[in-house]
């Protein structure tokens, strides 16, 4: 048996006891009568105690289990809920997710195309690898405006004035287009799109406040900038 195995098995061991010991512990405050604790049977191992910590008032105190090798620590409620919250966000954050969501869209757009009508297996493979990214980050971008109770739609947001966003007319060329002439026109409008997003997550991480969404504009800003090095390999090609 391994190290790892044998530490990993001293930790659910550990959980488990901690666990009989709250089972215990709840099912005697409830049926059974204030008396002396009975002392443990000699040669009985003894699960590990939690260290005594402040309670609120009146409130129920939870206990947290600790770090291998650690006691657990009783904590309030209270204490637990809070850490659970969404973290605090300005009016910044709010607008980057309301608009990067219609960006992203707009890419899933032009990527959808690529199947049937590019030329270039690089494009197709560029077109996947987008379908494959930005369709969950959309869903994680909802999510962050569900969490906090905004809407996703806002009335007065110009969409087609974002960096990047392509007009619908460069939209309907190239869902006309076909063959080689399909690849250049979607790694041009692609590029173009990309540094859009680069741009606006540059921003975000100069004011934003929300750390979940400085971590995700730091991955698009990355990632988009290397797909931009790439595509404009594509067209020298």
């Amino acid at each position: 048996m391994t190290v790892r195995r044998v530490r990993t098995l001293a930790v659910v061991t550990s959980v488990l006891l901690l666990a009989g010991v709250v089972v215990a512990v709840l099912l005697g405050s409830r049926g059974a009568a204030p008396g002396p604790a009975a002392a443990p049977a000699a040669g009985t191992a003894t699960a590990p105690t939690a260290d005594a910590g402040p309670a609120a008032p009146g409130g129920p105190a939870v206990i947290v289990p600790g770090r291998p090798g650690e006691t657990a620590a009783t904590r309030p409620a209270e204490d637990l809920a809070g850490a659970a919250a969404p973290r605090p966000h300005n009016a910044m954050d709010t607008w980057f997710v309301r608009m990067m969501i219609p960006h992203h869209a707009q890419a899933l757009e032009m990527a959808t195309l690529a199947p049937e009508r590019a030329a270039d297996p690089d494009v197709r493979a560029l077109a996947d690898r987008i379908r494959a990214s930005q369709g969950p980050e959309i869903g994680m971008m909802r999510g962050w405006l569900q969490a906090r109770g905004l809407a996703e739609n806002v009335a007065g947001h110009d969409h087609g004035s974002m960096k990047g966003m392509q007009s619908p007319e460069a939209m309907r060329r190239l869902a006309d287009t076909r063959g080689a002439a399909f690849d250049r026109l979607f790694v041009e409008m692609m590029t173009a799109h990309h540094a859009g997003a680069v741009e606006m997550a540059t921003d975000l991480l100069r004011v934003g406040a929300d750390l979940t969404l400085s971590e995700f504009a730091n991955a698009v800003a990355t990632e988009q900038a290397v797909e931009i090095d790439r595509m404009r390999t594509l067209l020298a090609s």
